[in-house]
């Protein structure tokens, strides 16, 4: 039954500190657990063992517990909680094509300091330079930069 209770506790320690290194890493919470049930395995052997025996037990406890958190940080285990891919483009990446500076439009709804402008037929989000435009004053481009329009 001392084994049983012993290997029991020492390998739910090893289980737990494994958890912790490969599925939830930096929580402490499941490390800390694996590592209270390897100390308590050790604990166990001191207690139920002679002193030769006990420190056997703990000096291989130790070095499997090294071990399985070294191997946790060599492999690659890393790679498959990585996001490999890559987002190309972006939002609104032509939403200026057509425009210039300069170019002349009709504010749509009150400009404070955004609002909407209709260039041509298209109709855009502005920002003012200047403060506040009122509905249907004209208006005109000043700077276009960062998917930006500036207008007063």
């Amino acid at each position: 039954m001392t084994i049983l209770i012993l290997s029991s506790l020492l390998i739910l320690g090893v289980i737990l500190i494994l958890i912790e290194v490969f599925f939830v890493p930096g929580t402490t919470v499941v490390g800390f657990l694996g590592l209270m049930a390897g100390l308590g395995g050790v604990y166990f052997a001191f207690l139920s063992f002679d002193l030769i025996t006990a420190q056997w037990i703990a000096g291989i406890t130790a070095l499997v517990n090294v071990g399985v958190i070294w191997y946790g940080f060599s492999s690659n285990i890393w790679q498959r909680f990585a996001l490999k891919g890559k987002i190309e483009g972006g939002v609104f990446d032509s939403r200026t094509l057509g425009l210039a500076v300069g170019m002349a439009g009709k504010s749509i709804s009150d400009i404070k300091p955004f609002g909407k402008v209709i260039f041509g037929d298209q109709v855009y989000e502005v920002k003012s330079e200047s403060g506040f435009i009122e509905v249907g004053k004209s208006v005109s481009i000043i700077r276009i930069e960062n998917n930006k329009i500036l207008v007063k």
